[in-house]
């Protein structure tokens, strides 16, 4: 994939061929800028790659328009970011609701609640975000990525604004939501203790992959 900077063409992710399965944890490795966030952004179909294809669950997300895209990621893909991008002016509940609505359901409110349970900020729904811990909005933006169920869950250094004990409560509950509902899970990371709880581990460097890693 090439990305323009003034009169230059960069080349981000080079001839990467990539497979995983259903059901795997996958963690992507690598230092700044060798392309870990561009790969996560195909996959979601939120890039289109100049050259080659990105196919996820048997969709060839190269060949959709926005519209179709957009209805794909909200069905198939939930998306775990560092920033947490949770709307400000919206409470915990509400912004876990969003894309239930956008998805029709008629329950969005009550589901919001009862995912804000399962990951331990049941008594903080009606806080809004500037009344929360870095850990507590990552818990919300956590809900919030898996409200629809998604098949697919992506996740962009979800521990890499927190403590690490915050971070190590992250990081339990995306295992455990890994094992209760068999979600593929990609993870970015920096992190060797979220890496350590992979399936599979690899590490790019310069867009290419640059080997399978064991972590101990």
């Amino acid at each position: 994939m090439r990305l323009r900077s003034g009169a230059r063409a960069l080349t981000i992710l080079d001839d990467l061929s990539l497979d995983v399965p259903a059901g795997e944890f996958l963690a992507v490795t690598g230092p700044s800028g060798s392309g870990k966030s561009t790969l996560l952004g195909l996959i979601a179909g939120l890039d289109q790659p100049t050259s080659g294809s990105v196919t996820v669950n048997g969709v060839d997300l190269t060949h959709l328009g926005e519209d179709a895209l957009a209805r794909f990621r909200r069905t198939t893909i939930g998306y775990l970011f560092q920033s947490f991008h949770l709307i400000p002016t919206l409470t915990a509940a509400e912004n876990v609701a969003v894309p239930l609505d956008l998805g029709g359901a008629r329950d969005a409110t009550e589901r919001a609640h009862g995912l804000l349970d399962a990951v331990g900020l049941g008594e903080r729904s009606h806080h809004y975000p500037a009344q929360l811990s870095g850990g507590e909005q990552q818990r919300v933006a956590l809900a919030r990525a898996i409200s629809l169920r998604p098949a697919l869950l992506l996740a962009d250094e979800p521990t890499g604004n927190l403590d690490s004990a915050t971070g190590a409560q992250i990081i339990d509950l995306l295992l455990a939501l890994k094992r209760e509902a068999g979600r593929t899970l990609v993870l970015v990371t920096h992190d060797p203790a979220l890496a350590g709880h992979a399936d599979r581990v690899i590490e790019l460097h310069d867009g290419r992959i640059a080997a399978p890693l064991q972590w101990a």
